[in-house]
Order: structure tokens, then sequence, then C-alpha cells
């Protein structure tokens, strides 16, 4: 019989931090110009109308406006729609 109990190292023990990935601003939103309005890992909603895309997929705005969701068949589109 062993005289010291076996502690084995645990397999378990790691988990990452969330990425706080998601929709900031939801349609009908009132946005200022550079605030993000989707947080995303590769191209889930596409840009359209003043907005831009960065380099790690987030979508932010050109402008002041409101922010309108466009959904079609294979694609959902965020647009946004400039204050009169």
């Amino acid at each position: 019989m062993a005289h010291k109990k076996g502690v084995g190292s645990t397999k378990n023990g790691r988990d990452s931090i969330g990425k706080r990935l998601g929709v900031k601003k939801f349609n009908g939103s009132f946005i200022k110009p550079g605030q993000i309005i989707i947080r995303q890992r590769g191209k889930k909603y596409y840009n359209s109308d003043n907005t831009y895309i960065s380099k790690d997929y987030t979508i932010h705005s050109k402008i002041s406006g409101y922010v309108k969701f466009i959904k079609t068949k294979k694609r959902t589109y965020i647009k946004i729609i400039p204050i009169k």
C-alpha cells in the first residue's frame, strides 16, 4: 500500500474569459459616429449604408443616425438612417 495519497494534476481548471461579442445597438437605436453596433467573429452581419467594418469584423457607424437591420433571404445588413 502507498504511504502517500496520489495527487495528480487536474486536466480541468482552465476557462477563457468572455469576449463580449454581440449586438451593442439594436434596431431603432440612436448612434453617434464611430460607435460600435456589433462585435462579431466572421461576417455574421454585413455592413451597408453609412457603416464600416474593421479588421476584427466589428461594425461601426460613420454618421449620427438610427440603426436599421435589413434581413434578406441570405444575409442581414446593418445600415444607418441619417437624421433629417
